[in-house]
């Protein structure tokens, strides 16, 4: 192979996604002249390869997500959800938002499935490389405070800054004093069209600034969350009072 068609291959492997291929081009050659390898042989070799390198990179990425778990899109019960279009839904999982370094949030009372979506719209970017990291806002405040008082706030914030797209669960649970929201704020504002924020809440917009103790912190919090934002209200019934209904009618059918 001359190194100038090397160098037009690795360039479109890197134009299409395979770094790989691109880093490896001339040892995959050298396997196949000495194998004395077909055309055929040879493009299953690579493709091969790339799928193992692929399906490696995806376990690390969950790996260093820390989603609590990996549900799909496709285990979500949209008939149970029929305010819920499932088109807003799917288009998020096209993943443009991510692309752009858009936000997008799920509203809606407890149990409606906000978590599971996030979940499955953070699966879908870690199959498609991005990185992403999922943490709950109470856990990311208390991390952040404790980096504080530490005098390591810097260097904590950066686990929130770098991942493509951070998760950001259960806003709403918690009611946070100035000095906690102002750490949130840093948060936001930092990866203000940097980066992604997929966040699912029980509060509507409105009532951010009883969550956070501040209305003019929670507007700036809002505005910058806001700007570039895909939001999904959900204000259906609960999937998991209903599944506690049944399993109470259950044990009253047996009794």
């Amino acid at each position: 192979m001359s190194e100038l068609t090397g160098n037009r291959i690795r360039t479109t492997a890197g134009k299409l996604g395979l770094p790989h291929l691109a880093e490896t081009v001339n040892e995959f050659t050298r396997r196949a002249d000495e194998a004395k390898m077909g055309y055929l042989d040879f493009l299953d070799l690579v493709l091969s390869e790339e799928l193992v390198r692929d399906d490696r990179r995806l376990r690390q990425g969950l790996r260093l997500s820390r989603l609590p778990h990996h549900k799909m899109l496709d285990e979500y019960d949209f008939s149970f959800q029929p305010d819920l279009d499932p088109r807003k839904v799917k288009d998020l999982a096209m993943l443009s938002f991510v692309e752009a370094k858009a936000n997008a949030a799920l509203l809606g009372p407890p149990g409606v499935g906000k978590t599971h979506i996030a979940v499955a719209l953070a699966v879908a970017a870690c199959r498609a490389g991005y990185s992403v990291y999922f943490t709950s806002l109470d856990d990311m405040v208390r991390n952040l405070k404790a980096a504080e008082a530490a005098s390591r706030l810097a260097n904590k914030l950066g686990t929130y800054l770098r991942p493509s797209v951070l998760v950001v669960d259960e806003v709403g649970y918690e009611i946070f004093e100035r000095g906690e929201a102002n750490l949130v704020f840093q948060v936001i504002s930092k990866r203000y069209e940097k980066g992604s924020i997929i966040l699912t809440s029980n509060k509507t917009f409105s009532e951010w600034g009883q969550v956070f103790g501040d209305e003019v912190l929670a507007t700036a919090i809002l505005d910058r969350l806001l700007h570039h934002c895909d939001v999904i209200s959900i204000n259906g019934p609960s999937y998991r009072l209903k599944n506690r209904l049944k399993a109470i009618e259950r044990d009253t059918d047996v009794a």
